[in-house]
């Protein structure tokens, strides 16, 4: 598996500033379809260009963590999550994000259901994150039978993580699995519904000349967690 102890060129410069954020907040407070329209060009200025520089700047160093995982810096259809929100089953009718989300996900998976790594930004706070959100059945499964089988690796996989600050996140069950004894030792493990370990970060780490080289080191903790997962749901890693 490859570290960044390797020595892996990463382009260096400050992509994210405050305005990115500013644009966010503004964002917040005035979510409609017209206002983000007469304001398409401040996004594209203080958001999507300084993201997608950022998943340029990513490239090398999310290759050396896998081969596997994508990098890539397109407006539509790349690692740069779209603005617009999907309402249509939400009581919460706002037509946009409030916060820009970057995936680096796994080139089997179709979408932000597959694992990956990921960089949340927003106003109300920041986060690193890996792992697999919301699963679909039979994946969520081959993860918990795999657990049941395999504890060791992914005990090693949440010390390594908590180690660098790291904490799992996410839905879990109220109640034990199908299949699984409420008695289990790993029984808290087998009850979540998304693998998510999380870290929560500050914005000025973003808007520094390094934060791609941050980042990097940030995701290379994570490492463990996702083979295991890939393991587990028969991928490569």
């Amino acid at each position: 598996m490859a570290t960044l102890t390797t020595k892996i060129p990463i382009a260096t410069g400050a992509t994210f500033s405050a305005a990115s954020l500013q644009f966010l907040n503004q964002l917040a407070q005035n979510n409609s379809r017209d206002w983000f329209k007469a304001h398409q060009a401040e996004y594209e200025e203080t958001v999507r260009t300084p993201a997608l520089q950022f998943i340029e700047q990513m490239q090398p160093s999310i290759l050396a963590l896998s081969p596997r995982l994508t990098a890539v810096p397109k407006k539509v259809g790349g690692s740069l999550m779209r603005p617009q929100r999907d309402s249509r089953f939400s009581k919460d009718k706002t037509p946009y994000k409030t916060n820009v989300g970057i995936q680096f996900r796994h080139f089997q998976g179709k979408d932000v259901h597959a694992p990956g790594l990921y960089l949340h930004i927003a106003e109300d706070g920041c986060f690193i994150a890996a792992g697999i959100w919301h699963p679909e059945s039979k994946a969520l499964n081959a993860i918990r039978t795999c657990i049941d089988a395999n504890p060791n690796g992914y005990k090693k996989a949440l010390q390594t993580l908590q180690s660098h600050g790291f904490n799992m996140d996410g839905d879990s069950l109220t109640r034990p699995p199908k299949g699984f004894d409420k008695n289990h030792p790993m029984l808290a493990e087998l009850k979540r519904k998304d693998f998510i370990a999380i870290k929560n970060i500050t914005f000025e780490e973003l808007c520094r000349p390094d934060a791609a080289s941050f980042c990097a080191e940030q995701f290379a903790h994570c490492t463990q967690l996702m083979a295991y997962l890939c393991f587990a749901l028969d991928l490569d890693f």
